[in-house]
């Protein structure tokens, strides 16, 4: 039994079944025994490895999007250059190198980072030894008043969510209980939910729908930043336009486990719902576009073929398998899907469209 299973039985035992959101919320963030507090997760040593460890072209291209963005924006002599969930600070540190080619979006930019571990800002910080990041707990506390050229890779799909099984015109909850001290899934009794209504359109009795209270609110802050003071926001991750069916996985060591397997000791995350990402926000959005041809827009293959002369032997066949994991349909290419936020008459950043 881990540390945090035995708190998660007692509280369980005192207080009742929880919502897989509390359960999310504790697995991940708890302040001693937390997988994103107490783990490095990242990487070949880790659990699972991102798009910005795989190569450094996704985010060389990302940083050219943003400087045109910043260019066709009138070029600000001050902006907020973010990235939410940074992560080991690899995806920024490669944008802020690639940057150079860019000198004045470079030093018009001052960098904030959006990141709940304090053990993970030690990573950041050490990333980022050249420069002079600001920590923030989320995105109320960025500057009011700058532009916010924002970067958020594999961020949403590590926010808690509920899960709800439709019961009739009604849901139940899915929920983590007890049962011969052991945890288990269950489910709540039926009650209406509001914030579902929409979905009794396109579902049946027993379709699961998950949804996540925080991403929402998390987008409508940036999106009123960047619809005011000007900028945008790059968002990556793996899910579609709207959720159906269960998505909660576990992966532990590059494998998928239970996900009620050694609570704490593995990452657990859920498929994206993008439509609930971009609805009703403030400024303008773009189509949701699969990360592959993202990237086939701003060149990657070309990128990869310069990269490539100065390579052989495993260093080439690294590149070459990184190059197919970025962008082919049967790896993250189809899976993971992005879109841009930007001021309403302004266009999208390159790479996208509307």
């Amino acid at each position: 039994m881990t540390p945090l299973e035995g708190i998660l039985k007692a509280q369980i035992a005192a207080q009742g079944p929880m919502s897989i959101a509390q359960f999310m919320e504790l697995c991940l963030f708890h302040p001693d025994h937390g997988y994103y507090t107490t783990r490095e997760p990242f990487g070949v040593t880790g659990d699972f490895t991102t798009a910005p460890e795989i190569s450094q072209m996704f985010g060389e291209l990302i940083a050219l999007s943003l400087a045109q963005a910043w260019m066709d924006q009138g070029q600000p002599a001050k902006v907020a250059l973010v990235e939410l969930g940074p992560g080991r600070g690899t995806l920024m540190a490669d944008i802020l190198r690639t940057l150079r080619a860019v000198p004045a979006f470079a030093k018009a930019c001052d960098i904030h980072l959006i990141e709940a571990s304090t053990r993970m800002r030690a990573v950041q910080k050490a990333a980022l030894a050249d420069y002079t990041p600001v920590w923030h707990d989320g995105v109320d506390s960025l500057p009011q008043d700058l532009p916010v050229f924002a970067v958020a890779n594999e961020f949403f799909d590590a926010l808690p969510i509920r899960q709800m099984v439709r019961d009739g015109d009604a849901w139940r909850e899915r929920q983590v209980g007890l049962k011969a001290d052991t945890l288990t899934f269950g489910l709540s009794e039926a009650a209406p939910l509001g914030a579902l209504k929409h979905r009794l359109d396109d579902t049946k009795d027993g379709d699961l729908v998950e949804h996540c209270i925080a991403a929402p609110n998390i987008m409508c802050a940036l999106a009123e930043r960047i619809q005011a003071s000007g900028g945008a926001a790059l968002i990556f991750d793996y899910g579609d336009w709207r959720s159906l069916g269960d998505t909660l996985q576990a992966i532990h060591a590059h494998e998928s486990v239970d996900a009620l397997h050694k609570p704490g000791q593995s990452d657990l995350t859920a498929h994206v719902d993008f439509e609930a990402l971009v609805t009703d926000l403030p400024c303008t959005h773009s189509r949701i576009t699969p990360q592959g041809i993202f990237l086939e827009r701003l060149g990657i293959t070309e990128r990869a073929q310069a990269l490539a002369h100065n390579l052989s032997g495993a260093a080439l066949d690294q590149h070459v398998a990184a190059h197919r994991r970025l962008t082919h349909p049967d790896e993250m290419g189809t899976l993971f899907k992005t879109v841009a936020l930007f001021p309403k008459g302004a266009a999208p950043p390159p790479g996208y469209e509307t």
